[in-house]
């Protein structure tokens, strides 16, 4: 989702530079902004106590993150890092929810991001609860396929380490790098050079 620049600039929206693994916000902040990514990328994830991540999603050039608890008044629920250098503007939050008020496209479209993360969502967490490390892996190898826009026919260089998909999947790194093995051995996926294709 993004909101035209020239609207958010003119209701008093700022652009930050953030370096690469500088913290956005962090998990239990209060949720007191808008975000948009101008250039590069953010990530954004949970941990537990024993520092093991879970990755809740990866967002890029022209997405937003972070937007749901803006509109039920809670805390943000992961944290947010750059995994580049990054531009990112932000609004605060009353004058966002004023632009969703005056602008009726933009709170559509608004509702229609937030739908589709949720039925996402929900779609993870049926692959993390429900079927074992070959067929979650599987899952988030298709998803972000398709979101590249890549077909089926196709083959794509995954960009993601395998520590990073054990953050997305759930699954601690060893059993990623076995399930990838096997993978490999039936065809599966590709892996030349220690480089993951799909």
């Amino acid at each position: 989702m993004q909101i035209d620049v020239d609207i958010l600039f003119t209701w008093g929206a700022v652009a930050k530079k953030y370096l690469k693994d500088e913290i956005i916000f962090y998990e239990d902040d209060s949720a007191l902004f808008y975000y948009q990514i101008v250039e590069g990328a953010v990530k954004m994830f949970c941990s537990n106590e024993d520092g093991k991540e879970f990755t809740q999603g990866v967002f890029e050039k022209g997405c937003s993150f972070g937007e749901p608890p803006l509109f039920i008044d809670e805390i943000y629920p992961c944290t947010a890092i750059a995994t580049q250098d990054s531009v990112v503007i932000k609004i605060s939050k009353d004058k966002f929810l004023t632009i969703i008020a005056e602008y009726p496209e933009i709170n559509k479209s608004i509702m229609k991001l937030l739908a589709l993360r949720i039925f996402k969502k929900s779609l993870t967490n049926k692959n993390i609860v429900n079927q074992k490390p070959e067929y979650r892996i599987h899952a988030f190898l298709r998803d972000y396929k398709q979101k590249n826009g890549v077909s089926d026919s196709e083959k794509l260089q995954i960009p993601y380490t395998r520590q990073e998909i054990a953050d997305f999947t759930g699954l601690r790194v060893e059993t990623v790098i076995r399930t990838l093995s096997l993978m490999n051995k039936c065809n599966k996926v590709e892996i030349n050079n220690h480089k993951l294709f799909y």
